[in-house]
């Protein structure tokens, strides 16, 4: 059973990294998101950046390195994996893994949109009437 499971939007902040490390293939990738944070003295919006860092193994992994880049919106479900250790100090860390287990695109980034718009062929010249 797994205790607990993340929904979460955000924008990728790189492109995806796909790593294969032994018999393992897997993704890295990082989402970023902004929230906003109340107001300044001045009366200006505030915003706090969130980035959480996710793994996706096989398949799901393939399909996010081949087909999301920089500043693609994702919505994603992962499941939280506690990760604890004690370091060369003898003091307890705590960490958390992100494990991708479904995803769905949002908003495409800039870089997919200019390659939409390259292939439906966008700022072409119309022929002129005469």
């Amino acid at each position: 059973m797994n205790s607990f499971k993340l929904i979460a939007i955000g924008n990728l902040a790189r492109n995806p990294e796909l790593v294969a490390k032994s018999d393992t293939l897997y993704t890295r990738f990082c989402l970023v998101g902004n929230d906003y944070a109340g107001r300044d003295e001045e009366g200006a919006a505030r915003e706090v950046v969130t980035s959480l860092w996710f793994v996706a193994f096989g398949a799901l992994g393939e399909a996010v390195a081949k087909n999301a880049l920089k500043g693609d919106q994702l919505i994603v479900e992962a499941r939280i994996r506690a990760n604890n250790w004690t370091d060369k100090q003898g003091e307890k860390q705590y960490d958390h893994t992100f494990i991708l287990e479904g995803f769905r695109f949002g908003a495409p980034g800039p870089a997919k949109r200019e390659e939409f718009e390259a292939q439906r062929g966008v700022g072409r010249e119309l022929p002129q009437e005469g």
